[in-house]
């Protein structure tokens, strides 16, 4: 439990140092909090797209933040927990759903077909935000011990899922829709009370 209050703490940082971020550039000044970090803005290119754009990049770029934070660390729990249940082979092992076993192996494959480097030696880093979701509902034995209830584990996890689509797909997020996200990651983090 002291891991999860931990990422819960780091998850928290991430979101004060966003909310900083956010006020630097809606007051237009400098509070250091990121203080050595170099703009590594492609100065060729980035000019000649349009400001408004510009601006809404740097808008989103802190909800993708916050997602890429969650759906790396839901990785990792459910990576913990099954191998703490099943032994460093878990995923070869019957308990991940056959259609997403499927679909990772066939995403490996086109990504080695094209010639790119891989981005994971884990399986699970191909997986898509609706898949961990299957894993974790496949294997309650295992998750029950974590969350609180599986209705509330689909309900949050569907939320997110629909969030994550103007995030990953850069269309630009409504007021209402910022609000939702940071509910829906304090609800991910509720349901491990």
């Amino acid at each position: 439990m002291d891991e999860i209050v931990i990422r819960f703490f780091g998850m928290t940082g991430q979101m004060v140092s966003h909310d900083l971020s956010r006020i630097e550039r809606e007051f237009k000044i400098e509070i250091g909090h990121l203080q050595g970090q170099p703009d590594e803005k492609d100065e060729t290119y980035y000019p000649q797209f349009a400001q408004a754009v510009r601006d809404e990049a740097s808008f989103m770029a802190r909800h993708y933040e916050i997602f890429y934070c969650l759906e790396k660390s839901i990785r990792s729990q459910i990576s913990q927990l099954m191998e703490s249940a099943e032994g460093p082979n878990w995923w070869s092992k019957k308990r991940i759903p056959q259609k997403v076993h499927q679909d990772v192996a066939d995403r490996i494959q086109k990504e080695v077909d094209s010639g790119t480097t891989r981005r994971s030696d884990d399986q699970i880093d191909y997986t898509t935000f609706g898949e961990l979701g299957e894993i974790i509902k496949a294997n309650w034995d295992i998750f029950g011990s974590v969350f609180n209830s599986q209705k509330a584990v689909e309900k949050v996890m569907s939320n997110l899922n629909t969030l994550r689509g103007p995030i990953a797909h850069c269309s630009l997020l409504a007021e209402d829709e910022v609000l939702r996200l940071r509910l829906s990651v304090r609800d991910w983090f509720r349901l491990m009370e």
